[in-house]
């Protein structure tokens, strides 16, 4: 019974690892099949358990509000930031083409949640060079893993209403 047990824990492993070797190897080499499923299932079932928590103070995620280009449908997406001097700091492991960046590009700007405070922000993609001194050694770590070579900054837009909540 032992063997079988060890077998089943092994062949979890492998699955396991496999699954994880070609997360690497897709989000590498921006195969766009691979980072179709991946996006597919992070949309499925990571970003409604994000979303219960992003933007609040302690989350691990901020939240994204931006209107759909074609739809007007308003939609919320978690992402990591990282602040970037006065603004903020967003790797894209999916590369630009993503719909929510697609949105706000689309828009001029959107409103970003980020520790229980809310910011009207305007997107500008730039360099690595620039963007990884503001990454910490193990997310510079992650970004290298991944091959992670777009970076967005989210710079902060001057409110009406006198400033931001």
């Amino acid at each position: 019974m032992w063997t079988w047990i060890l077998w089943a824990v092994v062949g979890l492993l492998v699955v396991a690892l496999a699954g994880f070797l070609a997360l690497v190897v897709s989000m590498r080499t921006k195969n766009r099949r691979g980072l179709g499923a991946i996006r597919r299932f992070s949309k499925r079932f990571g970003r409604p358990i994000e979303l219960r928590t992003a933007g609040e103070p302690g989350a691990s995620a901020a939240v994204i509000r931006h209107v759909g280009r074609r739809s007007g449908a308003p939609y919320a997406t978690p992402i990591g930031v990282y602040p970037m001097d006065d603004d903020f700091l967003v790797y894209l492991p999916y590369g630009p083409d993503v719909d929510w960046l697609r949105n706000i590009r689309a828009a001029g700007s959107a409103e970003l949640r980020v520790e229980g405070h809310t910011y009207q922000v305007a997107p500008q993609v730039v360099a690595p060079a620039d963007a990884l001194p503001y990454l910490s050694k193990r997310d510079r770590g992650v970004a290298r893993l991944f091959g992670v070579t777009d970076f967005l900054a989210l710079r902060r837009v001057p409110v009406a209403s006198g400033g931001t909540t």
